[in-house]
């Protein structure tokens, strides 16, 4: 089910999680939300990414959308779904929605997010590396999205920022004082040498650390390859979807 600006009241009993989210919920209007957490994930299509390696970026994600713990985390609570939204970025002018948001409810919705995102072809192979960009992006779609319990922001990247503004500037932004940022920072399948790759991957990841994830309880992930994008993203999944724990709400 895709997103139309409507959300339902809720009622009856569902699992409870964290009491800071109950207590947001309750005093702060979310309550009136059917939403309990907006998810968008950013894939990295800038110039350094070649062809082979977008397939597996997105048919990574598709099948880590489908894996079985996955699914069954992201579908744990129906009644009040997780919406997500999937887009590529590069530089500042080149961002493209491949999912809008969609509520994740049953088997079915996964699977129609998976062979989406299967079918799609890339659409431009250049491009520079607009990390702060693809964060104002990932705003812009927050705010016209669903009203949710929890934000979260998956970044996906094999490389700094080299256009437009710098994440660290955004991410201090007021508008994502209740986004949690996260990253999966990909190695590049091109370095030569074991040593050479691990020691690129923890200077990434720095980077990521220390200029881009923001927000409680904030992570990295890293995925050694494109060949291995898969495995971290599944991993990455596990940890963001939230199951709440809410009382009987009526």
């Amino acid at each position: 089910m895709g997103f139309d600006g409507k959300h339902r009241p809720l009622v009856g009993h569902l699992p409870v999680l964290n009491a800071t989210i109950l207590a947001w919920a309750l005093l702060g209007g979310g309550a009136e939300a059917a939403c309990r957490q907006a998810l968008a994930l950013g894939l990295d299509i800038s110039g350094s990414v070649d062809a082979q390696e977008y397939r597996l970026q997105v048919d990574g994600l598709a099948a880590a959308l489908l894996a079985p713990e996955v699914s069954q985390k992201a579908l744990a609570s129906p009644e009040t779904p997780v919406f997500i939204a999937v887009y590529e970025w590069s530089g500042q002018s080149r961002q493209r929605v491949l999912i809008n948001w969609t509520a994740l409810q049953s088997p079915a919705d996964l699977s129609r997010i998976a062979t989406t995102l299967r079918k799609t072809r890339r659409q431009s192979r250049k491009g520079a590396t607009a990390i702060g960009r693809a964060m104002g992006f990932a705003d812009m779609l927050f705010r016209e999205g669903p009203d949710c319990w929890t934000y979260t922001l998956d970044l996906s990247g094999d490389g700094k920022n080299n256009d437009g503004p710098s994440p660290q500037t955004v991410r201090k932004d007021p508008r994502f004082e209740r986004v949690t940022i996260n990253g999966l920072v990909i190695g590049s399948d091109t370095t030569m040498g074991r040593d050479e790759r691990q020691m690129e991957i923890m200077e990434l990841s720095a980077y990521y650390r220390t200029r881009v994830i923001h927000g409680h309880d904030a992570f990295i992930e890293v995925a050694m390859g494109f060949e291995d994008y898969q495995r971290a993203m599944e991993r990455k999944l596990l940890r963001e979807l939230k199951g709440l724990v809410l009382g009987a709400l009526e």
